[in-house]
């Protein structure tokens, strides 16, 4: 990923909360059948002092197929994001000399995949994934609300999987190469669109 200074993060705790916060990750391979991408949600792990993002496919999704264990992949996790028109910036009404841009925040992760089909490794996948997004609920969803034959033919429909974490990256682009002024104009104008996740970012930085 293309990263100029100004933008590149290299605080890992940063990085780390996007993915918690933003999941639903894109992962790319190169497969005998060409370049394949999944978007899947992926939950951080750290066993052993190594961090590792853990999920699952369905089994009737040929990756597990495609890609033997070990191989290498990418993984990219979008986080807030937002159009920035040429109008937000005060210094249009000076000379001009502006030109829209779109501010994102992203990390990529390289690493080794390894798939797994044992029943106790899925299950145990599939509950840290429940509890992920549903211990913040007042009345939290589990895996043992469900009927074990129907979570045990679940379990059958599906493929684990475990990436370890070779290759950080982050990349924060919100509007660090602009003067204050105009950083403050972005921010009040996307204030006003109901954007408070990209202003605090701008504001943030």
């Amino acid at each position: 990923m293309h990263t100029p200074k100004a933008f590149k993060i290299d605080n890992q705790d940063q990085m780390f909360a996007l993915i918690a916060e933003h999941p639903l990750a894109t992962l790319i391979v190169n497969t005998s059948e060409g370049l394949e991408a999944n978007h899947l949600p992926l939950l951080l792990e750290k066993i052993d002092g190594q961090h590792t993002l853990i999920g699952h496919i369905a089994k009737a999704n040929p990756l597990h197929k495609h890609i033997e264990n070990g191989s290498d992949v990418l993984v990219t996790f979008q986080g807030p994001q937002a159009y920035i028109s040429a109008g937000y910036y005060p210094s249009k009404q000076v000379d001009g000399k502006v030109v829209p841009t779109w501010n994102y925040t992203a990390v990529h992760i390289k690493g080794e995949i390894t798939f797994n089909h044992d029943k106790d490794e899925l299950l145990s996948i599939v509950e840290k994934l429940t509890r992920s997004q549903e211990d913040q609920r007042e009345q939290p969803w589990k895996v043992s609300d469900a009927p074990n034959g129907y979570i045990d033919t679940m379990l059958r429909a599906i493929v684990g999987l475990r990436i370890t974490i070779d290759e950080i990256q982050g990349k924060w682009k919100v509007s660090q190469n602009h003067t204050l002024e105009n950083r403050r104009g972005v921010i009040d104008s996307i204030k006003k669109n109901g954007d408070e996740k990209m202003s605090r970012l701008i504001d943030y930085r």
